[in-house]
């Protein structure tokens, strides 16, 4: 094996991460793709070709409405992607920072009142309160000011709201070892400002384990987009997307069109099996203590 790849499996933790990273950079590059290498319209119908069995023009077939199930798959690897990744980003904007305050201001009210907040809402699983939000706010577009959002940046918003709790919990956690360290208590003997300690010391001291929660994060945002679309409170049609894939497929779960719940079945599980991989890699190769440091022939 070449040595240059050897040494990357490796650092991943071994052939699970490579794995896990290959999977991840393939939808990934599949995502970003998708009008040049989607072989059809996903939207585009074609009544005379509808529950098309795979053959050499349609790889997965077509669905009711004689649509390429191919594209509509690749096309929802970006609804998917667009959804676990940005509400990352939104859940470690918001719970860092809640954390990071909760931890340096330790034992006051300003902790107390952040973590009863936190604690509160983690109570309830996260799918439950996306279905219950949704269903209670509607679906469709969200109109602010002059701008129209189409209903996955709600439920992305809504999702990256409630990854705070989690993630302000994993920075409070590690914040707060750090806060005491003697490197901060230097630092406020020096005069630095509260916000320059929290951000420019405390935070890089925090960012493994967040980089690991983040990346498994992404997967289960992605089985909570698939599942909130599934029940028609996600993403609406036409726009392409696992779950509504996976919802329009219920009525021929039993008349022999198996493809129509087996390829996007297949995408999520393969998804979320991929971030899995890739965030236990991260873990091992993030926390030396966690390593098992085999040798790859």
């Amino acid at each position: 094996m070449n040595r240059g790849i050897r040494r990357l499996v490796v650092r991943l933790g071994g052939w699970s991460g490579a794995v896990g990273a290959s999977i991840v950079l393939a939808i990934a590059l599949a995502a970003l793709l998708a009008p040049w290498i989607a072989p059809y319209d996903p939207v585009s119908l074609n009544l005379e070709r509808k529950l098309q069995a795979p053959d050499a023009a349609h790889w997965f077939g077509t669905d009711q409405a004689g649509r390429d199930i191919l594209s509509r798959a690749i096309w929802g690897a970006r609804v998917s992607l667009m959804v676990g990744v940005l509400a990352v980003v939104i859940g470690l904007v918001g719970g860092v920072g809640l954390g990071l305050v909760a931890a340096y201001y330790s034992g006051g009210l300003v902790e107390q009142a952040i973590m009863r907040t936190v604690d509160a809402i983690a109570s309830i699983p996260l799918l439950i309160w996306a279905i219950a939000v949704v269903g209670i706010i509607g679906v469709g577009p969200v109109l602010i000011g002059p701008f129209r959002f189409a209903n996955e940046f709600k439920l992305l918003v809504l999702i990256g709201f409630l990854y705070m709790p989690g993630l302000a919990r994993v920075t409070y956690t590690v914040a707060q070892i750090e806060a005491v360290a003697d490197y901060v208590r230097a630092r406020r003997v020096q005069g630095a400002r509260d916000l320059a300690i929290m951000f420019g010391d405390v935070l890089p001291n925090c960012l493994s384990p967040l980089i690991v929660q983040g990346t498994l994060l992404v997967a289960i945002g992605i089985v909570v987009e698939a599942s909130v679309s599934f029940v028609g409170l996600g993403v609406q049609p036409p726009t392409p997307s696992w779950g509504t894939m996976l919802a329009d497929s219920r009525n021929y779960l039993f008349s022999g069109e198996w493809w129509l719940p087996v390829f996007p079945g297949l995408a999520i599980s393969v998804t979320v099996v991929g971030f899995n991989l890739l965030g236990d890699a991260l873990r091992d190769m993030l926390d030396p203590r966690r390593s098992t440091g085999r040798l790859i022939a």
